[in-house]
């Protein structure tokens, strides 16, 4: 079974900057799909942007509150994703997860439906401050 462990995170200042980082520990080098998703209070479960790995290619989709503020990556020689998440403001604070599946990315990426997702991590609190 998949375990996977976020870290990061923490109170920003508006406008700034935080990474989180997700520690898989399976090897996601032929296909996959990571998903970084958040929880708002009062709100369904959100993805805001996916790595999706099928070798040699990899996608990655982001949903429109974060295009061009949040950036997905990964390392895949320590089997750990990361989400850089610039110009955060008050509107982006909760908890912070991220999600696996190993079916695999589609040509157009990987879904950010949180219902695809299999494993999860814990989660870790983002509180942006204005």
């Amino acid at each position: 079974q998949v375990q996977l462990v976020e870290s990061g995170g923490g109170s920003v200042q508006a406008g700034g900057t935080t990474i989180l980082s997700c520690a898989v520990s399976r090897a996601t080098k032929s296909q996959s799909c990571l998903g970084w998703f958040r929880q708002i209070p009062g709100k369904e479960r959100e993805g805001v942007a996916t790595i999706g790995i099928r070798h040699p290619s990899t996608y990655y989709t982001y949903s429109d509150s974060v295009k061009g503020r949040f950036t997905a990556s990964r390392d895949h020689a320590e089997n750990t994703v990361y989400l850089t998440m610039r110009g955060l403001t008050p509107e982006d604070t909760g908890i912070y997860y991220c999600a696996i599946e190993f079916t695999g990315p589609s040509t157009s990426g990987c879904p950010l439906s949180s219902t695809s997702y299999n494993s999860w991590g814990q989660g870790t609190q983002v509180s942006v401050s204005s």
